[in-house]
């Protein structure tokens, strides 16, 4: 039987442990029926799986430079059943989609020269940043809303190849 490829992904990151706003996430992508969540790192502690156990998607996700016990996220995470967290940069296939995760953006103009993706997925500024063409890349803002006061995650229809941020 032939695995389902997404169709629509929920993008976050910069969660940075604001219990809340992960939970307004979840309900976002579950009210959404979004097929894949990618988050681009900065979970915090391992209490955030207890939130994102709720998604209805898998969760693929990157360590960000301020995930401490990084043994315990991904066992949590296994445990909740919540998806993986992987080293950063991380590259995937989703079909005939290529994906590169990352969470911090000084290899981005590296990435976005190479022939190989079709999107790349940041984080670390904790800023919007949206540049459409090959590779698409995305940067959906920050869940924890900490540093701009704003709490965003973005939608992503791999089908148009387009993206839409939303407030949470």
């Amino acid at each position: 039987m032939e695995k389902k490829v997404p169709r629509l992904l929920g993008i976050m990151a910069d969660s940075h442990e604001n219990m809340d706003k992960l939970e307004a996430a979840v309900d976002l992508f579950n009210g959404e029926d979004v097929d894949l969540v990618l988050h681009a790192g900065d979970f915090i502690s391992p209490l955030t799986a207890d939130p994102l156990s709720e998604l209805n998607a898998d969760l693929i996700g990157v360590f960000g430079n301020n995930d401490g016990d990084r043994l315990f996220l991904r066992k949590r995470f296994a445990e909740e059943g919540v998806g993986r967290i992987e080293r950063n940069p991380h590259r995937f296939d989703l079909g005939n989609i290529t994906v590169v995760l990352a969470h911090q953006p000084r290899l981005l103009d590296i990435i976005k020269r190479s022939p190989v993706p079709d999107v790349v997925v940041y984080g670390h500024t904790h800023e919007i940043d949206i540049q459409e063409g090959k590779p698409l890349v995305v940067n959906p803002g920050e869940v924890g809303g900490w540093l701009t006061g704003r709490s965003t995650v973005g939608l992503l229809d791999l089908k148009k190849m387009s993206v839409e941020i939303r407030d949470i």
